[in-house]
């Protein structure tokens, strides 16, 4: 398993924990859509946190979107995840380039700017879930940090890392996100605020080879981690020319009128994937009939 996600209990079911290694997928999305380093670094961090979210869900046929829309250059980004470990994501700008922070790293906090941070669970029901709340930082972790104290009352703690290399490509990616229970007891909470303080940086620690399952030793040392499942990690797209049918029919006949009047043949990219899907004029002809 190259990309997997582990859950994992703690301190008698008072603390549950996901952590996640995804280099393959990041570096999938970061060729999809051609990304500058600091864009692929928030992409990354927003896919980790998106499969690890995605886990959460019970059904097999919910899904979970989160969107990062902000004011900085990148505009924003939309990751979209199901409960068996498969992911999606676009920046709405893939090519944003802008010096390193104070702390000499990628400033995905200013590619993202100020904003808000919308989490959509759709489970099959009339309406979907959302939840939205203002981000913190834009750097995507403390944003998610503060989404579930604040809107799903869950106090949590979430790490996200994503080291581009020289040639731009993506070095390593991943992240945990720890989550305490309403029973959880002082001296529990104690212990982990002490362990996150020590902790390494996210990505400090996969450069040390470190599995997700030696985040989360390190993360809830002293605290009796179980791990209950390990689910393989993937980027997936489910776009096809049935699907890309589907969206053109809802825009309206004046337009795919006038795509016909130009009687060339169109081409049509999935967000998600880049994949192109071509409609030569006959085939806008069915679509109009």
């Amino acid at each position: 398993m190259n990309d997997y996600i582990v859950r994992a209990t703690a301190a008698d079911n008072a603390i549950r924990a996901f952590a996640i290694t995804a280099r393959d997928l990041t570096e999938q999305a970061r060729s999809f859509h051609q990304t500058a380093p600091v864009v692929t670094a928030a992409l990354g961090r927003l896919l980790c946190a998106g499969a690890m979210m995605g886990t959460m869900m019970k059904g097999a046929d919910d899904l979970m979107t989160l969107q990062v829309i902000g004011d900085g250059p990148m505009k924003g980004i939309t990751v979209t995840a199901d409960a068996a470990g498969h992911v999606k994501g676009y920046p709405n700008v893939s090519l944003v380039e802008l010096p390193p922070n104070a702390m000499g790293k990628l400033d995905v906090g200013s590619a993202v700017g100020n904003g808000i941070l919308r989490v959509i669970r759709d489970m099959g029901l009339k309406e979907p879930y959302v939840g939205t709340t203002q981000l913190q930082t834009g750097e995507i972790a403390e944003d998610l940090t503060y989404y579930f104290a604040s809107s799903e009352q869950v106090p949590s703690s979430v790490g996200l890392g994503v080291l581009v290399d020289k040639d731009c490509s993506v070095r390593q990616a991943g992240g945990f996100i720890i989550q305490l229970m309403p029973f959880t007891g002082d001296e529990v909470i104690a212990r982990l605020e002490q362990n996150i303080q020590h902790l390494k940086s996210v990505t400090d620690m996969l450069e040390q080879g470190y599995t997700p399952e030696q985040m989360l030793e390190d993360l809830l040392d002293g605290l009796e981690v179980t791990v209950t499942d390990r689910i393989p990690a993937a980027f997936q797209c489910n776009c096809s020319k049935e699907r890309i049918t589907k969206a053109l029919l809802s825009i309206s006949k004046k337009d795919i009128q006038s795509m016909i009047d130009d009687n060339e043949p169109i081409e049509v990219k999935c967000q998600f994937c880049n994949t192109a899907y071509q409609f030569q004029v006959d085939e806008l002809q069915n679509l109009l009939t």
